[in-house]
């Protein structure tokens, strides 16, 4: 009478190991197991290198969508004034600057005027949102950097106005030279108002990679900006930038309680979470697509495995004769399948972690050796393609191949330990 085992002992690892092992005379490991090896490792590489360039990605699109733009905008909805006017924003602004600025988490806050203006050189004109900042504030921007694209000096900021370099660039101008900005809201008279112009010097010339703002943004000095658009002790919100901003919704109510009982805010998310939403989306279909090449590949154990069995009928007959259980049979098959998937997945995972390391030399030489031209960042304001390896998409690679290679070893697996031995032994 069979006598019962410990699951997994030892001598059905032996087993295992050893069929895999013996030469291919000998019924060992067939050529469909050496091509679920391969299969295995491939699709975990593709899908550990695919969620790599995903987040990258992801990263990359998300910095160009937040550009110069804050990560949370603290605003006021605005009061009436003894004349009736219309009054928006702060007028305590150092005590709420202080307040944002000791919200845990908080980087930056930064007390802004905004104000739409026409920037005109001679017969040329442009329109743009004027951003009225402190030079320290300007600078801290993550998408103000001296060199590259940029041009002039940010240390020039108070002497005079930055443009963003699609007006610049509409306008024919550089730094050096003199702009005039026309506001519609100027000088107030019994006759109604009449339009406010200054000339300012072109001190900076900035690009931040998102044509959105590159084209319709220009910025002066606070206390300019205060004097050219009629709010002297004033300013219109807080930009503030956090150290997560994929998380700002978690910063809202320390955010509201900072910026008083009229504060509210508008967030990154606010404007451009449609496009989040949607890399969202995409990541998540691609990570399905990619998941049926890892189960295509563990289908190959399958076939591997039926021919081991076939091969091996004998050894079954004579192995449950001499007294080992079904479930030994099947716990010998099973291994031969997970050794398999394990080594293709471990495999994989190396494999798809050197790419992702090194993925932009070999960017770089892929796109030399087509001649460049395989990442064109004028089609995509995105310049620079990077792969980010997250613990979590490896660990979700992992999990979901050992899981598809350990369901599919079982159907074989269950078959060699329901032979009946006197079948199996018959023409031997």
């Amino acid at each position: 009478m069979a006598t019962r085992t410990t699951p997994f002992s030892g001598f059905e690892f032996m087993i295992a190991w050893r069929y895999l092992r013996a030469r291919r005379a000998e019924g060992g490991v067939s050529v469909m197991t050496w091509i679920s090896l391969i299969g295995i490792t491939l699709a975990v590489f593709a899908l550990i290198a695919t969620m790599a360039v995903r987040a990258g990605f992801r990263e990359e699109f998300v910095n160009t969508i937040l550009g110069a733009n804050a990560h949370v905008t603290v605003y006021t909805t605005g009061q009436l004034d003894a004349d009736g006017r219309m009054l928006r924003g702060f007028a305590d602004t150092g005590e709420i600057d202080a307040a944002l600025a000791k919200v845990p988490g908080v980087v930056e806050a930064a007390p802004v005027v905004r104000g739409q203006v026409m920037v005109s050189d001679g017969e040329e004109n442009s329109g743009a949102e004027v951003y009225g900042m402190r030079e320290a504030d300007f600078a801290a921007i993550p998408a103000m950097h001296e060199g590259g694209d940029d041009l002039g000096n940010i240390a020039d900021f108070e002497r005079g106005v930055a443009l963003g370099s699609g007006i610049a660039r509409e306008l024919g101008v550089t730094v050096g030279d003199r702009v005039r900005l026309i506001s519609p809201n100027g000088v107030k008279s019994a006759l109604g108002s009449t339009p406010r112009v200054n000339a300012y010097d072109v001190v900076y010339v900035f690009n931040t990679g998102s044509p959105d703002i590159d084209r319709t943004r220009a910025y002066l000095p606070l206390a300019e900006a205060q004097a050219f658009f009629n709010a002297e002790g004033r300013v219109d919100e807080f930009q503030v930038m956090v150290d997560h901003p994929e998380e700002i919704d978690s910063y809202g109510p320390a955010l509201m309680a900072a910026g008083g009982p009229e504060a509210m805010l508008w967030s990154w998310k606010d404007s451009s979470g449609a496009f989040l939403r949607a890399l969202t989306v995409e990541d998540n279909m691609m990570f399905i697509l990619m998941s049926i090449l890892v189960l295509i590949a563990s289908m190959n154990i399958i076939s591997g495995l039926v021919m081991l069995v076939k091969n091996k009928g004998r050894d079954i007959g004579i192995l449950r004769t001499m007294g080992l259980t079904e479930g030994s049979v099947l716990r010998v098959f099973f291994l031969c399948g997970a050794f398999t998937g394990v080594a293709g997945t471990l495999l994989g995972v190396a494999l798809g972690c050197l790419f992702s390391v090194y993925f932009t030399p070999i960017f770089d030489f892929i796109n030399w050796l087509a001649g460049g031209g395989v990442w064109d960042p004028t089609v995509r304001p995105i310049y620079h393609l990077s792969a980010k390896l997250q613990a979590g998409d490896v660990l979700s690679a992992v999990v979901l191949s050992l899981v598809l290679s350990f369901v599919v070893t079982l159907l074989p697996a269950r078959r060699a330990a329901r032979m009946n031995p006197v079948e199996a032994l018959r023409y031997e």
